[in-house]
């Protein structure tokens, strides 16, 4: 019987550093990030049709000094936070409507949308918690 114990017990022991092994490998993957999966993780409960529309190809030559307005509603600061958040700016509606307006109020409050209106710039939260206003 007492074999069978310490059988057992190397059998679990084993199991135990296996399984802490695999952890650390999984946290180092998470931290590192060799294979670029953290936006996957950022995008979730957004459609990925607004992140980008993969059904063409939209690759357009600018000049170096010259700078395109991609949403006549946002800002260039606004357009650069919703693009580091893998947003494209240009996929966003061009105009407020009262039933957008009154979404995105009821999303994030009266106060942090009247902020967005006046330039502030939306974080991530802000752009998760008002996504489903743009479907």
């Amino acid at each position: 019987m007492k074999i069978l114990l310490k059988i057992l017990n190397y059998f679990f022991t084993t199991l135990g550093v296996i399984f802490f092994i695999i952890l650390l490998f999984v946290l180092y993957l998470f931290v590192v990030d060799p294979f670029n999966i953290k936006p996957l993780f950022r995008s979730f409960g957004v459609s990925p049709s607004v992140i980008m529309d993969i059904s063409q190809d939209k690759t357009v030559n600018v000049p170096a000094d010259k700078t395109v307005d991609k949403n006549v509603l946002l800002n260039s600061e606004q357009e650069k936070a919703l693009e580091s958040i893998g947003v494209d700016p240009s996929v966003l509606p061009t105009e407020v409507t009262p039933e957008l307006e009154k979404c995105l109020i009821d999303k994030v409050g009266a106060k942090r949308a009247e902020e967005i209106s006046k330039g502030s710039e939306p974080t991530a939260m802000d752009f998760l918690k008002a996504s489903a206003c743009l479907r």
